[in-house]
């Protein structure tokens, strides 16, 4: 049995429901990453990397390209917020890094950035039904989920609406295409986001230290 084959079979029945290896350790460690970015630790980007890599397997078993797609984009995005965060964010007076809300100009950016990309990938399922069975949900978690991650790597509070915007429609689709371990864990995030977004939102009143890095 290779080693693909075996993270993409099935680890224990629970609800009838059939948790897979890859299911279930790809969302264990995004879980990890979130809380490390809650932490504001750069250890988040390469436990992102790697969820990324196991989610891929999982989504492909799913059939769910759009989740494939958005899973490389995961890896390459992790890629570029870690080389942001080792480049010297600005620091808070822990040393951490010193996160803030986005100006209204990069709120637009961002919004729109996510209508036009949901339009853009969501026409591009529909065009080619073999790319996804649900082509505008899958899209709205592929765009969400690039936008939450740049949002997080320039340190932006709203890092967090996003992933809760994006969890009120991974939750449904997860659990219908199969993938429960996911579907169990978009929960968690949502608890999670909550919590994260109050302390970042404690945190941008940190002072930044002088002199530090911009």
């Amino acid at each position: 049995m290779s080693a693909l084959s075996t993270l993409n079979s099935v680890a224990f029945t629970a609800f009838g429901q059939d948790i897979k290896w890859s299911d279930m350790i790809g969302n264990t460690i995004g879980l990890a990453a979130l809380a490390l970015g809650w932490r504001r630790s750069i250890w988040t980007w390469p436990a992102q990397l790697l969820s990324g890599v196991v989610l891929v397997a999982a989504y492909a078993s799913a059939e769910l390209s759009g989740g494939v797609g958005k899973q490389f984009l995961v890896i390459l995005v992790a890629l570029w917020g870690w080389r942001q965060w080792s480049r010297g964010s600005r620091q808070a007076q822990d040393g951490s890094i010193a996160v803030r809300f986005a100006t209204w100009k990069e709120r637009g950016l961002l919004i729109g950035g996510a209508v036009l990309g949901t339009l853009a990938v969501g026409g591009l399922f529909t065009l080619y039904p073999s790319l996804s069975w649900s082509p505008w949900a899958d899209a709205y978690i592929f765009v969400g989920t690039l936008v939450a991650m740049v949002a997080q790597a320039r340190g932006l509070i709203e890092f967090w609406f996003a992933w809760l915007l994006v969890d009120i429609v991974g939750v449904p689709l997860a659990f219908s295409s199969g993938l429960a371990f996911s579907g169990l864990v978009y929960v968690i995030y949502f608890a999670l986001v909550l919590w994260g977004m109050r302390d970042w939102w404690l945190r941008s009143r940190t002072p930044v230290l002088k002199g530090a890095p911009a």
